[in-house]
């Protein structure tokens, strides 16, 4: 999630478990830790590839975490021996504000590496967008008012509560995904598709409306379901390229990115470059994480050594108005075919 969300769980966390005896600092002490897993992101991986695939990782494992914990607790309590709290509310504390982070990041789509050193494919349950106000708004409102009216040497149910509504909020967000999964296997019964892969994941900014994303050999399917939506879901086929993949059969970086995504991945021929796309972040058409992977010489395909992140396409309040409508109107439906024809413009 955005760090602003990090930041306002890490201090709703610590100002619910110990902000009657820190008071307003248990707030900032929460909000500082809370983001200290994103700290790798000023590691230098190298190339594009590798800093996408191996972010969110070692920083963001529970075993790792979970160590960091315990050290952090010990020395918190040789520092000050004479706190009122425990040392085991105090190990609690720090451990939960830690482990929710990368936790609260598996919900999204990007991949979460929750047990490195272990190599298993990352962790997307992908039912939250990366930014969800609705999810953030009650810790913003639990961190004011501690800010505002303090919390030491007081009982105050308020950020217990705003944890409360941020967790009913995300299990509104898994059976939102499990409605869409269910719709969605009834259209591929319907149309006789036998997937690859599916991947179904929130539309920005909600979880009313959900994408979903259906591999089906070079081609994929794109499907917008909603709560509110009564018709079957429509299916739009969008070619993927995926004949260009045997392009990068000897890439690191592809076959890196495969395990990364499950290969939920679109390749295009712009000119003389190979991009590969990865599909399940952002909007149909307006994806944060592109690479030129292969650039052609003359008759042959030359693989890029060095990898970088193509610039990213954002829509804009025509889209996002859009967007909006198709949440309670099933009868807006949006231009999937045509946003997604924007991937393969220069």
């Amino acid at each position: 999630m955005d760090s602003i969300t990090q930041m306002a769980l890490g201090a709703t966390i610590q100002g619910a478990l110990l902000g009657r005896w820190q008071g307003r600092k248990a707030l900032l002490y929460g909000a500082l830790l809370g983001t200290l897993p994103d700290l790798d992101v000023v590691i230098d991986y190298g190339d594009a590839v590798a800093w996408m695939t191996h972010h969110r990782g070692f920083s963001h494992s529970l075993a790792v975490l979970t160590g960091v914990a315990l050290l952090l607790a010990w020395l918190v309590r040789r520092l000050h021996p004479g706190a009122g709290y425990s040392a085991s509310r105090l190990t609690l504390t720090l451990w939960l504000v830690l482990i929710t982070h990368p936790l609260l990041d598996a919900f999204t789509s990007y991949g979460t590496q929750l047990f490195w050193p272990l190599t298993p494919p990352p962790i997307a349950w992908s039912t939250l967008f990366i930014i969800d106000p609705l999810y953030t708004l009650p810790l913003l409102v639990a961190v004011g008012s501690g800010l505002i009216g303090g919390l030491k040497d007081r009982t105050t149910h308020l950020p217990a509560v705003a944890l409360a509504l941020a967790c009913l909020y995300m299990a509104f967000s898994v059976a939102g995904k499990w409605m869409a999964e269910q719709r969605v296997e009834q259209a591929l019964a319907v149309e006789r598709i036998q997937p690859q892969a599916v991947f179904v994941a929130p539309t920005p900014f909600n979880v009313l409306l959900w994408r979903v994303i259906i591999v089906e050999g070079n081609d994929y399917h794109e499907a917008l379901v909603g709560w509110f939506d009564r018709d079957p879901p429509r299916l739009e086929r969008i070619p993927r390229g995926g004949e260009l993949a045997s392009v990068l059969r000897d890439s690191p970086q592809h076959q890196r990115l495969m395990w990364f995504t499950h290969g939920i991945l679109r390749y295009d021929q712009i000119g003389d470059r190979l991009i590969v796309t990865d599909l399940r972040l952002g909007m149909t058409g307006f994806h944060p994480f592109r690479f030129t992977m292969a650039e052609r010489e003359g008759d042959q395909w030359k693989l890029v050594e060095w990898v970088e992140r193509l610039p990213a396409r954002r829509g804009d309040l025509a889209h996002l108005r859009q967007l909006l409508a198709r949440i309670w109107d099933e009868r807006k439906p949006l231009p999937l075919a045509q946003w997604a024809q924007e991937l393969a413009k220069p």
